[in-house]
């Protein structure tokens, strides 16, 4: 007959707590080998989400914020309705996507809509957003690092300073491509692209309104870096800006600017386009510089502006301030 052992008293409970140490240790490791909330590639907002959710189309964040700190790099934040989400910024690369609904960020007093400090391998890209300052708002866009940033359907407007600063400080190559959009009523400029470093920029603007910006419609600067600044506007339109509806400027040393405008309208600024500095050459194809009451056109310190013979440059306007040179169609 075999022996009945039984655990009594101390031995039991050592045996029990044993048991218990053990299964939270194994626990706890994996536990700790999780990540604390898994990253997807695409993620939703919703005016109803909650940012406690994980972000799914079943449970979406509420802020684009939330939805920004748990997208994988290079991922998609999807906007399910109309409303609005929040200030942002961003250090990944990432697309935010609004398509038949209205998203929309107000700007606190002061502050900027969206802040992108990106690494330079990121490629950001923001569509169908609505970036409003109120009159309060310091600024809509500011970009300061990055590889490239894509702007379509988006529109900034209201803030007490420039609506848009896309800042090259790169000494790799950098791109702006804005299609679709309207920077107005700002305080300062509707949209500076500004050289600061030694990487090539390139710009592309096409179908974008400036309009009602106290200083400039649009201000491609090089005067602070030394890297070639190219950019072609295109079926654009920069009008009734309080001082200058295009500025390009640079200083002797510094990045050489090349702009050419096709089919772009400037109409009725006090100054329509204005060429500030050397090597700055601004090309003008089958476009209208009008009703600008100051002057048309001017260029200074060695710019260069010359045009084609489809252009309509003097309906309108204040004297001119530059000697045309002339361009012929290849």
């Amino acid at each position: 007959m075999g022996r009945d052992y039984k655990l009594t008293g101390a031995t039991a409970m050592n045996s029990r707590a044993i048991c218990f140490t053990l299964f939270s240790t194994i626990a706890i490791a994996i536990a700790a080998s999780l990540p604390a909330q898994a990253q997807r590639a695409r993620v939703f907002v919703s005016v109803t989400g909650n940012d406690a959710n994980p972000c799914t189309a079943g449970s979406p964040c509420k802020t684009f914020q939330a939805a920004h700190d748990a997208v994988l790099a290079g991922g998609e934040i999807s906007v399910l309705d109309t409303g609005g989400y929040g200030t942002l910024i961003i250090n990944k690369a990432v697309s935010i996507v609004a398509v038949g609904v209205e998203a929309s960020i107000a700007i606190p007093s002061g502050g900027t809509g969206i802040t992108i400090n990106a690494l330079s391998t990121d490629k950001v890209a923001l569509r169908g957003l609505t970036i409003d300052g109120g009159g309060v708002g310091f600024g809509g866009i500011s970009f300061n690092s990055g590889q490239s940033l894509t702007i379509d359907d988006c529109v900034v407007r209201g803030t007490t300073n420039d609506g848009f600063d896309f800042r090259s400080e790169a000494t790799t190559p950098q791109t702006l491509t804005v299609s679709n959009s309207r920077f107005y009523d700002t305080g300062r400029i509707g949209l500076a692209v500004i050289a600061f470093s030694s990487g090539a920029t390139s710009v592309s603007i096409d179908r974008t309104r400036f309009s009602g910006n106290a200083s400039a419609g649009l201000d491609v600067d090089g005067s602070f870096g030394t890297g070639p600044l190219t950019a072609t506007v295109t079926d654009s339109v920069s009008a009734n800006n309080g001082n200058r509806g295009i500025l390009v400027g640079t200083i002797t040393g510094h990045s050489p600017v090349n702009v050419s405008l096709t089919r772009t309208q400037v109409l009725g600024n006090s100054t329509g386009l204005e060429l500030n500095g050397s090597p700055v050459t601004v090309w003008v194809a089958q476009s209208t510089i009008s009703g600008n009451t100051t002057t048309g056109y001017s260029a200074v310190n060695g710019a260069v502006l010359n045009s084609y013979s489809n252009n309509f440059l003097a309906a309108a306007n204040g004297p001119p301030g530059a000697v045309l040179g002339s361009a012929s169609p290849q």
